[in-house]
């Protein structure tokens, strides 16, 4: 791998003292002061400054009718980072994305992270924030969490677009032949809101359109999600806008987005939401983020273009996949590797100390206590996720997320039981550190990538039925013994394939929490059956949703949401944002 060492000279210089760590986030990204992004670009990628459409001085979008992508073959190496199964421990997998692009910087390299766009719904819910954490973040920290350059609002306009055009088409008669019945177009918000997943419209009489049933998803959880995702250029949008099915007729022949004429301004909504953003770390080194579905709902992974453009200005690109690597990294390779080309060339699998005996049954109350007996007992879940990328062609690092309360022990005994998987463990200090805390990984990952290219593979081909794909997810990733469909389920599956729509993949959405569809199962649990309770074809995308055991596309607030803690100082700062 050539080197492509950059330049410092005139960058903004980080502070000579940040606030120490165990600070709220908010805090420590408000103690670095960004570096302009215009000049950014320009240092760093030779960018000039039409190449950028600015938001301020800290946020940009690469204007792609001004940027030219480099030919595959020059692109530069692609880390993906992925997770062992998450806890309310915390795994830190963002953290460790920025943390590691900054390490990669520290030894000298030309790297940049891609990451996804945060949700508003986990924001003021119970996740938090999207932007990493300690001395690992990526600012201007407020903007990036709340109406991130308005991507998620537009996708969120232009899906509710569709859904009244759609209603005012049945109003005046419904000339494409959509029966009320069998509509599948719903609403979205982004916004955590239980009471809107089934709702009834059209009350009030004939004026106000033909009552019937529907309900809201989340935004993150919308095909024009996806499809934001995973377009390659403008006119691959609007063609995978057209592809959009909305519902049946009477003779359950599919009526899209095309029969309704509605792509056009559907496009028009998009176009800017379509550009790649750019923004920075504490540390001054470039950040893509774009789209942002979730990987228990959706595919979980940021848009090809913005992978696409980091890699075309890059020695080396990291990429962060959603939630697990059952989740996210299975949807990064079975989805989007399949539909773009795009192979990773390195994985980082991320787990703690924490999360690992939380997995073999502690509370959350005693984590900070040793227990090497609860730690082997956890690292099952470990053992599983190296075995599982394994099985699509990539050897792991394991990145230990070092918190303070980790034993000299428990480090050990992890890298012990990954030893005996020819697996290297890496303790990274990256949320105290920041960079100089994640050297020792990136130089791990890329000594792993010095091995040579890896032969990644598809768990599933094409040609596979939809059921296969299900059930080859089921039984090689999650130890499921069985699938048990719906009457539903089944009937929607078969139909799809009916249809022609059997040779695309299944995007899995299922608990976060467990390799099984019921999350208070930790550890590696195996023998158990796969509920699928639903399927939603989203054709323009190019997958089929399959619905798994009591997860919701639209997610409700908890007991006490995040939102309660929030609010503005008299000088007009955020607190209270995690």
């Amino acid at each position: 791998m050539s080197l492509h060492y950059h330049e410092q000279q005139q960058m903004a210089p980080l502070p000579a003292e940040l606030p120490p760590p165990g600070t709220p986030d908010i805090e420590i990204a408000r103690a670095v002061q960004p570096q302009s992004i215009l000049l950014l670009a320009q240092q760093r990628f030779g960018l000039p400054a039409d190449s950028l459409i600015p938001f301020g001085h800290y946020k940009a979008k690469l204007n792609m009718s001004h940027f030219q992508l480099k030919d595959p073959s020059s692109y530069g190496k692609l880390v993906l980072v992925t997770a062992i199964t998450p806890t309310p421990a915390g795994e830190g997998k963002t953290t460790t994305s920025v943390g590691l692009n900054d390490g990669f910087n520290q030894l000298g390299l030309k790297s940049s992270v891609c990451l996804r766009e945060p949700s508003l719904g986990p924001c003021f819910g119970m996740k938090g924030g999207a932007a990493g954490g300690g001395r690992a973040q990526v600012i201007p920290m407020e903007d990036i969490n709340l109406h991130f350059n308005g991507d998620f609002h537009a996708i969120t306009a232009a899906h509710n677009l569709l859904a009244s055009i759609l209603d005012n088409h049945i109003h005046w008669g419904s000339e494409s032949g959509l029966d009320p019945r069998y509509v599948t177009w719903r609403r979205v918000m982004d916004l955590n809101d239980r009471a809107l997943r089934n709702t009834i419209v059209g009350l009030g009489g004939a004026a106000n359109g033909l009552p019937r049933e529907t309900g809201f998803d989340i935004t993150v959880a919308s095909e024009l999600m996806a499809i934001l995702c995973m377009a390659e250029n403008i006119n691959d949008l609007k063609q995978r806008l057209g592809r959009i099915v909305v519902g049946r007729r009477r003779d359950h022949s599919p009526v899209t987005v095309s029969d309704l004429s509605a792509e056009g301004a559907m496009s028009i909504l998009l176009k800017d939401a379509l550009q790649p953003n750019l923004v920075q770390s504490l540390e001054h080194n470039p950040v893509f983020i774009h789209g942002g579905p979730f990987a228990n709902i959706a595919h979980g992974c940021n848009s090809v273009m913005a992978t696409r453009s980091a890699l075309s200005l890059n020695d080396v690109v990291v990429t962060e996949a959603g939630f697990g690597a059952d989740l996210g990294a299975e949807k990064f390779i079975d989805i989007k590797c399949r539909h773009s080309g795009l192979r990773p060339d390195a994985a980082v699998l991320v787990c703690t100390v924490r999360a690992l005996k939380m997995q073999g049954g502690v509370p959350k109350s005693r984590l900070a206590t040793p227990d090497l007996v609860a730690l082997r007992e956890g690292a099952v879940n470990l053992e599983r996720h190296i075995r599982n990328l394994r099985q699509f062609g990539l050897t792991p690092v394991v990145s230990i997320n070092r918190f303070p309360t980790d034993s000299e022990d428990e480090i050990a005994e992890i890298q012990a039981i990954c030893h005996e998987y020819d697996v290297q463990a890496v303790p990274a200090e990256h949320w105290a550190l920041g960079g100089a805390g994640a050297t020792e990984l990136a130089q791990a990952v890329l000594d792993q990538m010095a091995l040579g290219k890896p032969d990644v593979q598809l768990l599933y081909p094409d040609d596979a039925s939809l059921t296969d794909k299900i059930e080859t997810i089921a039984t090689r990733l999650y130890d499921a013994e069985r699938v048990d469909y719906s009457p539903e389920a089944k009937q929607q599956l078969e139909e799809y394939e009916q249809l022609g729509f059997g040779h695309l993949p299944v995007c899995i959405a299922k608990t976060q929490y467990s390799f099984s569809a019921n999350p208070k199962l930790r550890g590696a649990p195996s023998g158990h059956a796969l509920p699928v309770r639903e399927a939603r074809l989203s054709a323009g995308a190019g997958f089929v949703v399959v619905i798994c055991g009591d997860i919701m596309t639209m997610p409700g607030l908890p007991r006490h949401p995040a939102a309660l803690d929030m609010g503005l100082s008299p000088e007009g700062d955020v607190y209270g944002l995690v």
